[in-house]
């Protein structure tokens, strides 16, 4: 459920006329309803409630210091992967303890920073990395808390771009050759082997794979107990689905059921790492239409819409061809009709939505693409060289930006004409 309703044809987010904002803070925007993040984490984190578990929000999902903060306020905690996505968290007041970096290439400053900050877990996913991991952690004289990312091979029957649980997938250790690793890191000075993770991919619609995954995860689990190596914590990823058109994904307490069902009897701390679930349909896109224009031959005429938010906002629909619904902020009665909705990106693949039937639109009318909460904003660039929207919370009749609209000066921060080449010659 989600907190954007409509109220005589008007689309509202909580209290707040969507109208309002678009005039105070100009288009395109990110605009998140407070009361729905929240309502989908206690959703999501209540389905554990009664035995030792850990909410870790996907930070790469969407990662706003204040997003952070709201789940940080709710008992929540952070994955990350990135040296980026650490200070995020840090800075939005997520206790070290609760945190856990995963990813396939983490640096020697990026380990160095977590090892420093304290973090509850690295997810390694290589032997190269274990060694790095080591290597550090004896120079600053510290022990490196340590999860293996196991490959259990599972197809999570979603899209090609986002399934890391194969066996062709870059993530991970293949779970026949993790038992030699764990060994191997159990007897290393500077490792505290504590945990195992395993995430098979995003925008899973089934449960089946959860239960696929969980049970060779347990099974592998066993055998490392007869082998003496003991773990603390079972990680067990994210990736449940959202309805973004017509997909059925599985309701949170049937998948709730389905993990504690898979899981009894083990004596482990539990670990999620929940991000489109909790934040994608609490998050929409707001547009307003530039012009309309009609392409093409009459028995093949194509009909544009053109909006002021492009792929470079919503990298989505061109980067996986992923649906949005797109609803207009005002209802106006308008005949419907089939267009694409198109950004002022100079790339044919800077689309919307295609062959979409809609309300008839006009120049300055405002559409909002709905279920954009996750990975919108956290995908966006400048490509085009185009400032970064603004990002937008609303709290029931109050609203706050919680990210100004870039300026142009930002644009160029950092970037220098050096001296040397004013003169035309390489020195």
């Amino acid at each position: 459920m989600n907190y954007f309703t409509r109220r005589k044809g008007e689309l509202y987010c909580e209290e707040t006329a969507v109208a309002g904002i678009a005039a105070a803070v100009g288009t395109p925007f990110y605009l998140y309803s407070r009361k729905t993040l929240l309502r989908h984490f206690q959703a999501f984190d209540s389905g554990f409630a009664g035995i030792p578990h850990l909410t870790c929000f996907a930070v790469k999902a969407c990662s706003n210091i204040a997003i952070l903060h709201l789940f940080a306020k709710a008992g929540g905690g952070a994955d990350i992967v990135s040296g980026g996505e650490l200070f995020r968290a840090l800075k939005a007041g997520i206790d070290p303890g609760r945190i856990i970096y995963s990813g396939v290439g983490k640096t020697e400053e990026e380990l160095r920073a977590a090892l420093a900050a304290g973090i509850l877990l690295f997810n390694v996913e290589s032997a190269q990395e274990l060694d790095r991991l080591q290597r550090i952690a004896l120079t600053l004289g510290l022990e490196a808390p340590v999860s293996f990312r196991v490959n259990p091979d599972v197809d999570p029957l979603t899209h090609a771009y986002i399934s890391t649980g194969l066996a062709k997938n870059k993530f991970g250790i293949p779970i026949k050759e993790a038992m030699s690793l764990y060994r191997r890191a159990a007897a290393m000075e500077g490792i505290a082997v504590k945990g195992i993770s395993c995430h098979i991919g995003s925008q899973l619609t089934r449960i089946s794979p959860f239960v696929e995954s969980i049970r060779k995860i347990r099974a592998f689990v066993g055998a490392l107990a007869e082998k003496g190596v003991s773990v603390q914590y079972i990680d067990l990823g994210g990736g449940v689905g959202i309805t973004y058109d017509d997909e059925t994904p599985p309701q949170l307490p049937e998948y709730a059921a389905a993990v504690r069902r898979e899981l009894v009897g083990l004596d482990c701390t539990l670990i999620l790492e929940p991000g489109r679930v909790l934040v994608g349909n609490a998050g929409v896109l707001v547009t307003e239409v530039q012009y309309t224009k009609t392409n093409g031959a009459e028995e093949a005429r194509k009909k544009f819409v053109i909006v002021d938010a492009a792929m470079n906002d919503l990298a989505r629909p061109s980067l996986y061809g992923a649906f949005h619904e797109i609803q207009p902020v005002r209802e106006t009665g308008a005949a419907r009709e089939t267009v694409d909705v198109v950004g002022p990106v100079c790339e044919t693949g800077d689309f919307i939505a295609r062959d979409r039937e809609l309300a008839g639109v006009v120049q300055g009318d405002l559409l909002a693409v709905m279920s954009a909460g996750a990975y919108g904003f956290s995908m966006s660039s400048n490509y085009n060289s185009r400032p970064r929207a603004p990002e937008v919370l609303v709290d029931g009749s109050r609203y706050a930006v919680i990210r100004s609209r870039e300026t142009l000066e930002q644009l160029i921060q950092g970037e220098a004409i050096p001296d040397c080449m004013e003169d035309g010659h390489d020195h």
